[in-house]
């Protein structure tokens, strides 16, 4: 039987996900997951016109702590809220989708070693489906984001496959 995921809202309108597991055991997802939640992000962000709510993710982590995601930024806030759209976040797929998405950006962000795996045209940001096909199967870390090791080896030498196609 699936996890029942609960949904909490505060009162400024704050939404809290609470999983009863952690997030090393959500599912694994699509690489077609991946690409409708970053181009309903990538949407909802370009179309936005007023400040979207926080989003929060607790999740137990049997004989710990519960762990707290807060995204309290406010574009990953709007993705939250648009890849809940696509996506639900009342599921456990849906919660792996976002998360997915949300480590993806950071991943990018942080580690140069991603740089072949996407570019920046006129249109905005493409990825390499190689990178999103090993986004959506490495599974996630204990604190929800990927270990990096895990994804680099589903990737292809970037040497040889890591232009676009």
């Amino acid at each position: 039987m699936p996890a029942v995921i609960r949904t909490e809202y505060g009162p400024a309108g704050e939404v809290l996900h609470l999983i009863p597991h952690p997030p090393s055991l959500l599912p694994n997802v699509t690489k077609r997951d991946l690409e409708q939640a970053w181009e309903a992000a990538r949407t909802n962000a370009l179309t936005a016109n007023a400040p979207t709510a926080a989003h929060g993710f607790r999740f137990t982590q049997p004989g710990n702590a519960p762990l707290d995601l807060a995204l309290t930024d406010p574009d990953a806030a709007n993705w939250t809220e648009a890849i809940d759209r696509v996506a639900d976040l009342g599921t456990a797929h849906g919660i792996s989708v976002c998360l997915r998405v949300l480590a993806l950006f950071q991943l990018m962000a942080n580690a140069a070693w991603t740089r072949p795996w996407f570019s920046f045209t006129h249109s905005g940001l493409e990825f390499h489906p190689a990178l999103l096909q090993a986004a959506a199967l490495t599974p996630l870390t204990p604190t929800g984001g990927f270990a990096e090791t895990a994804l680099r080896a589903l990737l292809p030498n970037p040497h040889s496959s890591a232009k676009q196609e």
